[in-house]
């Protein structure tokens, strides 16, 4: 199971993708644009609002293959310790039906991640906010 460790800053980005692109597993490789766009959502939430107390965070990043309900999944894990979210329960819900211009900030990310992903989960665990989001190998099962 690969892990990988970054410094909480959005210059980090194309670095993680690196790390994703060497380490996804060859049956998931036609889902690495989904994983990248999932893991820029979850990083750049982490980056942007978990340490805003001034302290310098970091992001713990993971990939590993689950067996659950007679299925296997890619399992993209983020892991921080900055302040409680849990963003499926916390994010505001977009209304999509109002234009871009007119809809309120917030919530976009975390839908557009529901919609490339088959399962979410959230736990806060040792004062550490853990995110899984998990990917189906086949392209239709999200």
């Amino acid at each position: 199971m690969p892990i990988f460790h970054v410094p909480a800053g959005a210059e980090q980005l194309a670095v993680v993708n690196k790390f994703l692109a060497e380490h996804i597993p060859q049956q998931y490789r036609h889902l690495l644009p989904k994983l990248e766009l999932a893991a820029e959502e979850l990083l750049v939430n982490v980056f942007s609002y978990a340490y805003q107390d001034g302290t310098e965070g970091k992001a713990e990043i993971r990939l590993r293959e689950i067996f659950f309900d007679g299925e296997t999944y890619l399992c993209f894990s983020v892991t921080d310790w900055g302040k409680p979210f849990n963003p499926f329960a916390d994010a505001p819900t977009p209304n999509l039906e109002l234009d871009a211009e007119s809809r309120p900030i917030g919530g976009l990310g975390i839908y557009l991640i529901r919609s490339v992903t088959a399962h979410q989960a959230y736990t806060r665990e040792e004062n550490a906010n853990i995110i899984d989001v998990y990917f189906s190998k086949e392209e239709n099962g999200r």
